[in-house]
């Protein structure tokens, strides 16, 4: 599946859900993740979106750790299927 198709069928998700998933463009830091997602309540979660089967690149890694480190939750997902568990840990989180 194409990553475009994932990345929307997350937002529509999100939508039904009541929250966001906001395009997120650093132009002065690359790298980071491809949507924020906001969901009532405050929850927070960084998403990045992969043709099923791929992986996110070095700097993507990199990207990541930083912001797992300052506390954020960042989630990969290559597939639909993975989109519903995502969501819920976000919003449980």
């Amino acid at each position: 599946m194409r990553e475009q198709t994932i990345e929307r069928k997350l937002v529509v998700a999100t939508k039904n859900m009541g929250g966001l998933a906001l395009k997120f463009i650093s132009p002065s830091f690359d790298g980071m993740p491809d949507r924020i997602v906001l969901l009532p309540g405050g929850h927070i979660g960084f998403v990045e979106v992969k043709a099923m089967g791929c992986k996110p690149r070095p700097l993507q890694f990199a990207r990541h750790g930083l912001l797992r480190r300052l506390g954020f939750k960042v989630y990969v997902i290559d597939g639909e299927e993975q989109i519903g568990g995502v969501l819920d840990e976000i919003q449980s989180s």
